[in-house]
Parts: structure tokens; C-alpha cells; sequence
């Protein structure tokens, strides 16, 4: 079997995209196209079901992806040698919320010094899905992952903090709510753990990522329980207030994963810059 198309098949399985795993190969999008095709039709099986945004992988690609994917990045890492780490673009996933405002700075030098990186954000039940079958090389996760193909180092510890806006003098308990989800899960949480009771009520307003509460909350929407890291400055200025001190705020330990095989010198560099620069988040 050709190896290149092996390459190229699993480029275009990690990036999700035709277009998107030319660059990374150094080919023309239709000769990317072509050499998928020509795969296809020397395994007689389908690999990828085309969208109108990208294309997604079938269950032959994927047990494909598995088999396939320690030798051809071994046999590319001896190829392209040291010097040449980053040559092969870092697929990387995470919370979008982390991502953006901890884990995006903490790699600028590496991308000074040549990293290609490619983020995706999601949950973290299908991100450490998309990890086991090869579309990421590593994920920051908001859960421990179960099974014996992870390796998950801690990463750092984020503080919930259940805040307000500026001049806030009502009762937390009894506001108005601006949630992440309809169920509440942080909230719910942090209700449990520092009040003892669940909340009393739905949310007021539901929106699905933590930088859109924030904005609610500064707006004056009503309240809500956010990560320290990520509403610190207005905190600190006095745009949010902190409702409560508790003895022990609640926390959520956050983990980098990789698979527990060896991990390649891009993906590994990747690792081992959050792990240095989370001792300061």
C-alpha cells in the first residue's frame, strides 16, 4: 500500500477537511481529493461521507485512523529528523473558554519558533473521543478520561466564583441566572457545594459559552458562577463583584491528555510549554 495515500488519508482524517490538510501536505486540494479516492478504491471500503463543510469519517476510517497512525507518524518523525519537529501541523482541542484565554498565549514561542497548530473546541466527552480516534493529537479536558489508551497529566485547577455586576445588593439565591446550559451544570454545582440546596429556578438567560455569561453578567443580566481565570480582570476592577467567600470555593481539576503510545516530538513540545506555563494560571 502506498504510504503517501496513507499520509494523506490520515492528514485529511485529523484536519476533518480535504482543503484543510493540503496545506500540511503540501499538495493541491484535488491531488488531496485524488489520492483519497484512489485509497478508497484499493480498500473497496468508503472512508469519508462528503458535507457541505468538510467531510466525516466512516467507522472503516476510523478503526483505519487506529491501525495506521503510531507507524506512519513514526515513519515520518525518522524522516523528517530534530530539526524538523513542527513540521507536521499540532492538532489541538479544548474548552474554547481555556483555550482562548490560557492555552493559545502559553504556545506563542513555540509558534515563533515554527509550530503549526490547529484548534478545535467542544465538550470534553467528544474531544477525548476525537483523541482515540486520531483527529487531535492532544486535548485539554475538563474530565479525567476513562480507559486505558489516555495519558492525562493535571494540568491546573480552575476556581468557580459566583459573581455579579457592579453594585449588586440583592440576594444571590433569589436572582435572576445566566447559565452556560439549560441544567445548569456549573451553577447547579456550586449551589450544592457552598448553599447545600439545588437552585430555586431555570435560567434567565442561556448562553453557550462562558465568555457570553460573563458579558451577560456585566451587563446586568443577573448572576452567575464563573472560573476564576476568566473573569479575574473584572474582579479586579470592580466591573463583577464576588458574592461569596466561601472556606473552600468549589474547583475543577483540568487535565492535558494525550494517547498513552509516544508521542511525537510536535505534539509532545505542545505538552510540556502548558504544563510549564499553567504553574502560573
Amino acid at each position: 500500500m502506498d504510504l503517501d495515500l496513507l499520509r494523506t488519508f490520515l492528514a485529511v482524517h485529523r484536519a476533518g477537511s480535504l482543503t484543510g490538510a493540503a496545506p500540511s501536505l503540501g499538495l493541491s486540494q484535488p491531488t488531496v481529493t485524488a489520492q483519497v479516492r484512489a485509497l478508497e478504491a484499493e480498500l473497496g471500503r468508503q472512508l469519508f461521507v462528503r458535507r457541505a463543510r468538510g467531510v466525516t469519517p466512516t467507522s472503516a476510517a476510523d478503526e483505519l485512523a487506529s491501525r495506521i497512525a503510531p507507524h506512519v507518524d513514526a515513519l515520518t518523525d525518522v524522516a523528517l529528523g530534530p530539526a524538523d519537529r513542527f513540521a507536521v501541523p499540532v492538532h489541538l482541542a479544548g474548552p474554547a473558554e481555556l483555550t482562548t484565554a490560557r492555552v493559545l498565549p502559553a504556545l506563542a514561542d513555540l509558534v515563533s519558533d515554527g509550530l503549526k497548530l490547529r484548534v478545535s473546541f467542544g465538550l470534553a466527552d467528544d474531544l477525548l473521543a476525537g483523541l482515540a480516534q486520531r483527529r487531535f493529537d492532544l486535548v485539554v479536558s475538563t474530565i479525567r478520561p476513562r480507559g486505558r489508551g489516555f495519558a492525562a497529566t493535571p494540568l491546573t485547577d480552575e476556581e468557580f466564583v459566583l459573581v455579579g455586576p457592579r453594585g449588586f445588593t440583592g440576594d444571590p439565591r433569589t436572582a435572576p441566572l445566566v447559565a452556560y446550559a439549560e441544567d445548569l451544570p456549573i451553577i447547579r454545582r456550586y449551589w450544592r457545594s457552598v448553599l447545600g440546596v439545588r437552585p430555586p429556578a431555570g435560567p434567565a438567560v442561556v448562553v453557550p459559552d462562558l465568555r457570553g455569561v460573563l458579558t451577560c453578567v456585566l451587563a446586568g443580566f443577573g448572576v452567575s458562577v464563573l472560573p476564576r481565570y476568566l473573569c479575574a480582570a473584572e474582579l479586579a476592577s470592580g466591573a463583577l463583584v464576588a458574592l461569596l467567600d466561601p472556606a473552600e470555593p468549589p474547583i475543577n481539576t483540568l487535565f492535558v491528555v494525550t494517547r498513552t503510545e509516544p508521542c511525537r516530538a510536535g505534539p509532545a513540545a505542545v505538552r510540556d510549554a502548558l504544563l510549564a506555563d499553567a504553574a502560573q494560571w
